[in-house]
């Protein structure tokens, strides 16, 4: 079965957890993105703001189609003026490249 959305496919490439020191020149990148949590349940996480619910859930919709083409889906937690977005890599025990490039994805939605 084929579909419009394809996803990526991660099965020919290698991830692996980024150093502490990889993660924070990422972060200095990144704006508004805090690194929370140690260990292997360490993430970065941003909260995206807006003026009402019509415009959270468009955001959390146009997320929705970035995660499904990356095969990468943070955690979120939505509420009516604002989204909260939690993004690590489970398989490797913390924040790998895929986390950052869809933060900037996710980022790109607002520029």
């Amino acid at each position: 079965m084929t579909t419009m959305f394809p996803k990526k496919d991660w099965s020919g490439q290698t991830r692996r957890a980024l150093s502490a020191t990889e993660v924070v020149a990422h972060l200095a990148r990144l704006s508004g993105w805090t690194l929370q949590g140690d260990g292997a349940d360490v993430a970065i996480e941003k909260t995206f703001r807006f003026a009402n619910y019509f415009e959270t859930m468009a955001f959390v919709n146009a997320l929705a189609f970035i995660a499904h083409a990356q095969d990468h889906h943070p955690e979120l937690s939505v509420h009516y003026d604002r989204c909260a977005v939690r993004l690590n890599t489970h398989d490797v025990g913390g924040i790998s490249a895929t986390d950052i490039e869809c933060a900037q994805k996710i980022d790109a939605l607002l520029a």
